[in-house]
């Protein structure tokens, strides 16, 4: 009885929860709402399928269950009931089938009027090409890939050199323009996906993959790589911006054409090594782990980085001169800098590639360095100290659990955390400090905020890994917490 009861109650709960629901997908801002309606015939005959099964479950249950004196009957076979199953079940097979084949011949069924848009993917980037006045797209080739021409584009087909360029992880499009997407990857698996378009498509190695779609709505609206394609995958994002045809107009003359970067490569001096440095980052992904406007990424961040001292993994210091930097490109795990993971794979470059790489690096500033710390203190200034700890709370998964902009995680925010009293799982209350802190990181379930789970596991950083991770958090207490504020590596 009570078994039935569940199953029936999974049924009704199941039901509400998709109607009562607030999660449901934006409406499309294009001409696919056809997928939409596709997605929602398969989830009703699902949810026919669904229902129909538990119920019977637990009628089945509530009828046949064990009854003294009551002997089970067997039947081998039943083939009025076998035809009417595979009768059924193929209906709904073909209920959910039938519609997604009728939506795809239209996805790769091009209009003849649709503007060409050419997306090259590569870890971890987007890149776009446009055909130029000519409205042809030229050709390409993956062998004449280099840092000059990261398209791999012919540059002697004629064809080609009006293309419109546009290197960068946005793109515009014109609204109410059909548009054709080429689809293609320089280096691993990809796919080119934009929720609210309802387009998605894989990108595979040595193969042109495309679909079609019309922008019906002005707006910004992301793109994703919706395969994985390695460590720098969650953050191959970029936008597509949909405006109007004068809008486009404009912005797609002001992008460089195959022939003009060319011609810009060519130009001697020092901002041909600059653009052939930016060239380089983008080629290889660099921007995907190492950012160049003083955010927080993956990798070491390029602004103002030559010059300045920077811990390392093992406890020593380094300037970083064009000797540590080209170190760090060749053998990237050769000194690791504290805080950043060991997932940077070591490149072979020429030596002219190397200097355009590190004169862009150097051309975006240069840091103070910083004095040897004495034994016992706390390395680095306070600022030091705390973008030290920013990187090994992204290092160590610290922010998947405990957020820094005040919503709601698995463990408790950090914004405006220190300093305010916080009520344990046993009622007692405590004051958020410098030994509260260490002690919840050392030990984190000797002492639970209440209503929070008992799920951190203990971690062992050194002192001024410690100090570091919380003087971040301090950092991102509120006004009246940083009034009172010590400094790094005191008690308050």
């Amino acid at each position: 009885m009570a078994m039935a009861i569940i199953l029936v109650l999974i049924v009704i709960a199941s039901v509400l929860f998709h109607l009562l629901a607030p999660w449901h997908a934006a409406p499309p801002a294009s001409n696919w709402g056809s997928i939409d309606t596709t997605l929602f015939i398969t989830l009703v005959i699902s949810g026919i399928f669904f229902i129909a099964i538990t119920v019977f479950m637990a009628v089945a249950v509530m009828r046949f269950r064990h009854k003294e004196g009551v002997r089970a009957a067997y039947q081998p076979e039943n083939k009025r009931l076998e035809f009417w199953l595979i009768v059924v079940t193929s209906i709904g097979i073909a209920g959910m089938l039938a519609p997604g084949l009728v939506v795809y011949n239209d996805f790769i069924r091009v209009p003849k009027n649709a503007y060409e848009l050419e997306v090259v993917a590569q870890q971890w980037q987007w890149a776009f090409r446009f055909p130029g006045q000519d409205g042809k797209l030229g050709k390409s080739d993956i062998k004449l890939v280099d840092s000059v021409n990261p398209l791999g584009l012919d540059p002697k087909d004629p064809v080609g050199q009006d293309d419109v360029i546009v290197r960068s992880n946005e793109v515009r499009l014109p609204i109410d323009q059909p548009v054709k997407v080429l689809l293609r990857s320089k280096d691993v698996l990809h796919n080119f996906y934009i929720p609210q378009i309802r387009s998605k498509m894989d990108m595979v190695p040595g193969m042109v993959s495309y679909f079609w779609f019309t922008p019906t709505v002005m707006g910004k609206y992301e793109v994703l790589c919706a395969e994985y394609c390695g460590v720098g995958h969650y953050n191959m994002r970029g936008n597509m911006i949909v405006v109007d045809q004068a809008a486009f107009a404009q912005w797609l003359g002001s992008q460089p054409t195959f022939a003009q970067t060319l011609t810009t490569a060519a130009r001697p001096g020092r901002d041909s090594v600059l653009e052939k440095g930016r060239q380089l980052v983008e080629q290889y992904g660099c921007h995907a782990c190492h950012s160049q406007d003083g955010s927080a990424s993956l990798g070491p961040g390029w602004k103002g980085l030559y010059g300045r001292t920077e811990q390392l993994a093992d406890g020593s210091s380094v300037q970083v001169d064009e000797a540590y930097l080209k170190e760090s490109i060749l053998d990237p795990k050769a000194r690791l800098v504290q805080g950043y993971p060991p997932v940077m794979v070591a490149y072979t470059l020429k030596d002219d590639e190397l200097a355009a790489l590190i004169a862009l690096i150097k051309s975006l500033g240069a840091g103070q360095p910083a004095e040897e710390p004495s034994t016992g203190d706390v390395s680095g200034s306070g600022d030091d100290l705390v973008a030290q700890g920013q990187r090994l709370a992204q290092s160590l998964g610290c922010l998947a659990c405990h957020s820094v902009d005040g919503s709601k995680g698995i463990g408790p925010g950090w914004q405006g955390l220190y300093g305010k009293a916080e009520t344990l799982a046993d009622g007692t209350s405590i004051k958020v400090d410098e030994g509260y802190l260490k002690e919840s990181v050392l030990n984190p379930a000797a002492k639970i905020v209440k209503g929070y789970a008992a799920v951190m596991p203990p971690f062992t950083p050194s002192d001024k890994e410690l100090n570091a991770l919380i003087a971040f958090i301090k950092s991102k207490a509120n006004a009246d917490a940083e009034s009172s504020k010590a400094e790094p590596g005191k008690s308050p």
